[in-house]
């Protein structure tokens, strides 16, 4: 049975999509993004996060780590994530929740059953599932056949996408895919180099790719200050909404600390601590967006 890694599903969501949405969020992602959300969903495979505020020092997690991975030192936990594979046993024996597992091997049954849980409220309010992540065309065909298997069933869907994948994989999602939800994150390929590591013309390919086939898309871009808010890049942000026709709105991200610490949890730091954008910034963005672009910008 195809399985694929995800590292979240949560249920009752009103921001990713039409309606209620149920949103999978798989491993994985080619975009380095220096304000990262979700740390936890860059590497393909399973993690480990540890939380040293919440370590009790019970030592169950070093009695079943098969490789000899965490260990108790004078009453101090220490953990080593040279080698660790992810395994998950060291997380289910952590009583004080200090150690979880970010990413788990899951059918595309298994997902399904979580998704169908809220049915009800796809029909009542027009939701459905989206794929998040990561990024989740990064699992390409793990991705498509939930999407099949959803829209099989008569279950609305969207995509979350950096949209830098390949053109045969966003033109498969087309097909199946109600909605996009498309990141522009930074203009021009030099700009974009330099804070999501990967050059952004393959992206508007992929959107100019998506614009002939019909689709529909919402563009979503993150507004991170002392890296993007610039006068340069809100033009870019409402002349691409302009020049694309499947770009039905705009919708702005304001930065937000929450990756900080994850990326602490997962044994790195996250390459970017600003500050987060104030109201009055983003509601003068939205204003400036929608009268250069002639279409609808608000807060994601």
């Amino acid at each position: 049975m195809m399985e694929g890694i995800v590292f979240n599903i949560q249920r009752a969501s009103t921001f990713d999509g039409p309606g209620i949405r149920t949103v999978v969020f798989l491993k994985g992602c080619p975009l380095r993004c220096l304000w990262c959300h979700n740390p936890e969903g860059l590497s393909p495979r399973p993690q480990i996060m540890y939380n040293a505020a919440r370590c009790i020092g019970c030592g169950g997690c070093a009695a079943v780590c098969p490789r000899g991975r965490h260990a108790l030192d004078g009453g101090v936990h220490r953990y080593a994530r040279e080698d660790c594979t992810g395994c998950g046993a060291c997380a289910g024996e952590c009583f004080g929740g200090a150690l979880a597992l970010a990413g788990r091997r899951m059918t595309v049954e298994a997902v399904m059953a979580e998704v169908r849980r809220d049915g009800r409220y796809y029909r009542e309010s027009g939701g459905g599932m989206t794929l998040s992540g990561g990024e989740p065309l990064a699992q390409a065909e793990f991705a498509l056949a939930l999407l099949r298997q959803a829209r099989a069933e008569g279950i609305g869907t969207c995509v979350e996408t950096s949209g830098f994948v390949p053109a045969e994989v966003i033109a498969a999602a087309a097909a199946v895919t109600g909605r996009f939800l498309f990141d522009y994150k930074a203009t021009g390929d030099e700009m974009h180099r330099a804070l999501c590591g990967v050059p952004q013309a393959p992206i508007l390919d992929n959107l100019a790719r998506l614009d002939a086939l019909g689709a529909e898309v919402v563009l979503r871009c993150p507004i991170v200050p002392g890296c993007n808010d610039t006068d340069a890049h809100i033009a870019g942000i409402a002349d691409t909404a302009r020049r694309f026709g499947c770009v039905i709105e705009v919708q702005l991200m304001a930065y937000h600390r929450i990756g900080l610490g994850k990326a602490e949890q997962l044994g790195g730091a996250a390459a970017y601590e600003g500050q987060v954008p104030d109201a009055a910034a983003m509601a003068a963005y939205c204003a400036a967006i929608t009268a250069r672009a002639g279409k609808p910008a608000g807060i994601g």
